[in-house]
């Protein structure tokens, strides 16, 4: 296996209704990403797109999306249907071949641009859920109650979660919502989906992102701390949501165990969770302890552009490893109703 790394990264900060296209959206992250890298287009032997056409309202939506990297030198690259961080993972399958050693990933999502708590329902299995439309948000809703009712998680607990999350996220500056609340505070406000309040659920924002991979020397060249992946694994549950328990999540386990999240202690843990409960339910899927710092960023409670919020946890969790915050952080992706498909990997400074 050859040594890959994340070598640098750019984020669009969070904004809502925007009337960009994808392409401008896209641009100014990628064009940060390459100059922080230090290297010219033509050194880039691989292009890897997350996005959603269903977002964007058009079939090969991401066909113009290519306009932000240009077709000029001469490009290889591939789009998934997906959150960029699956991009990631393929950029970086592509990577071990030794056909280059040097990737861009980027991804996008135009969250408010349309009902996003429906559109996402199309992911939910489509002969006894989807046709029901029940919304991405009331499936979190069910899947809370249950784990309330399993005494897996308190609202106390998950308030907590939303409050640090606030918190945290004052000193991010893509972050949309921040600020200081209390947990009292937080639980006096109504339900919006029982037993789930608004600030149990993620912000939908729009936004963009791009991080640059390099494998085994390249990497060194290009970043004096760069963010090894040690181990990345993806794992999926069934569709079925009578089939599974939703009270725990078993490919975020699976999945940990493959990337080796248990082999050493980690620093900092970037987790895509949309809702507060399920932050509490990934933590115990992954056996993150107290000594962990989780989601120092504010995480995806405070700012989900939808399809890129998952690459998001990658670049924080490798901007973590860069400064020397963490001498090893965990980045996690999921998509899917009720964590229904999860994506871990290990990061490792030198």
């Amino acid at each position: 296996m050859r040594d890959v790394a994340i070598v640098a990264t750019a984020q669009r900060p969070s904004e809502m209704h925007t009337h960009l296209t994808s392409v401008e959206l896209i641009l100014p992250v990628v064009r940060e990403a390459v100059e922080k890298a230090g290297i010219e287009r033509s050194d880039v032997g691989f292009w890897c797109h997350g996005s959603c056409d269903y977002m964007s309202g058009q079939p090969f939506s991401f066909v113009a999306a290519v306009d932000a990297i240009g077709a000029w030198p001469p490009i290889v690259e591939s789009h998934v249907e997906a959150d960029g961080a699956l991009a990631l993972y393929e950029a970086w399958v592509k990577l071990q071949t030794g056909e280059c050693d040097i990737a861009v990933v980027f991804s996008n999502g135009k969250t408010t641009s349309g009902p996003i708590d429906q559109i996402l329902t199309l992911q939910a299995d489509p002969y006894f859920v989807a046709p029901l439309w029940p919304g991405f948000d009331a499936m979190a809703a069910l899947q809370a109650r249950a784990c309330l009712e399993a005494g897996v998680v308190t609202e106390a607990a998950m308030a907590e979660v939303a409050v640090r999350s606030r918190r945290d996220a004052k000193s991010n500056a893509v972050a949309y919502v921040k600020g200081d609340h209390t947990i009292d505070e937080l639980l006096a406000a109504p339900y919006s989906a029982a037993p789930l309040r608004a600030h149990d659920c993620s912000v939908a924002v729009d936004g963009a992102n791009a991080v640059v991979l390099a494998a085994d020397g390249a990497a060194r060249k290009l970043a004096s701390r760069p963010a090894w992946i040690r181990g990345i694994d993806h794992r999926i549950d069934t569709q079925r949501l009578g089939a599974r328990s939703l009270t725990t999540s078993d490919s975020a386990r699976i999945a940990a165990e493959k990337a080796g999240v248990g082999d050493d202690k980690v620093d900092v843990a970037e987790l895509y969770a949309p809702y507060t409960h399920q932050e509490l339910l990934l933590r115990t899927a992954m056996g993150l302890g107290s000594a962990t710092s989780i989601n120092p960023s504010g995480g995806a409670l405070v700012a989900n552009p939808a399809m890129a919020a998952g690459l998001a946890r990658f670049a924080e969790a490798a901007e973590a490893v860069f400064a020397g915050r963490a001498d090893r952080a965990v980045a996690h992706s999921t998509s899917g109703p009720c964590l229904q498909q999860n994506l871990v990997c290990v990061m490792e400074g030198d």
